[in-house]
């Protein structure tokens, strides 16, 4: 089984956030899919499924963002899911917003949900779908005030950004973290 993890904060300040977008992603993957309405498990939100023709589970932590890593734990133990079959999707400010990346382990890039996981699986061995958040020009504000800012964005292109992230999540699921990464790091949303 493949544990899918979208990340952000519960509650209704935070959401449409820059932060959320690993919320935004899993909730369109459970749509897209059909998995049902998410409830309460694990620390989360929790469903289970098929997608990609494999046994899938989605989890949203409801532990906030810094402490992410208590849920994935949990449902991992739990479900006897390895890190390798653990996939991540948040937000990240050092890609322009537009931008979806899969990436195999890997540091946390001060991203505080992904440290959490680390530090609570016992490192960074989990994927990741990296779903670029950008940052402002002459960026000298708190990256807190930016990811917790609204995310925003011309005509459908939001919609676009999650079905790219959703289509990479599918990839990884159906070919392996190889094709996910060679199908959606050398390209930018738009290009086939």
């Amino acid at each position: 089984m493949f544990l899918v993890v979208g990340l952000g904060n519960p509650g209704s300040e935070y959401a449409g956030t820059r932060h959320n977008a690993g919320f935004m992603a899993a909730e369109r993957f459970i749509e897209r899919h059909g998995l049902g309405r998410p409830r309460r498990r694990y620390q989360g939100r929790w469903c289970e499924g098929r997608a990609a023709g494999r046994p899938v589970a989605v989890l949203m932590p409801q532990t906030f963002m810094n402490n992410s890593g208590a849920a994935v734990r949990e449902a991992s133990e739990r479900k006897h899911i390895p890190p390798g079959d653990i996939i991540v999707i948040h937000d990240d400010m050092d890609f322009p917003f537009g931008t979806v990346r899969a990436r195999a382990g890997g540091g946390s890039g001060g991203h505080k949900g992904l440290e959490s996981i680390a530090a609570l699986l016992g490192g960074g061995d989990f994927n990741r779908v990296r779903i670029g958040i950008g940052r402002p020009d002459g960026f000298e504000e708190e990256a807190s005030e930016w990811v917790l800012s609204p995310l925003t964005a011309p005509g459908d292109l939001l919609d676009t950004v999650l079905d790219t992230a959703v289509d990479c999540v599918d990839t990884f699921i159906r070919d392996g973290i190889e094709a996910a990464m060679n199908r959606f790091n050398r390209r930018e949303i738009g290009e086939e």
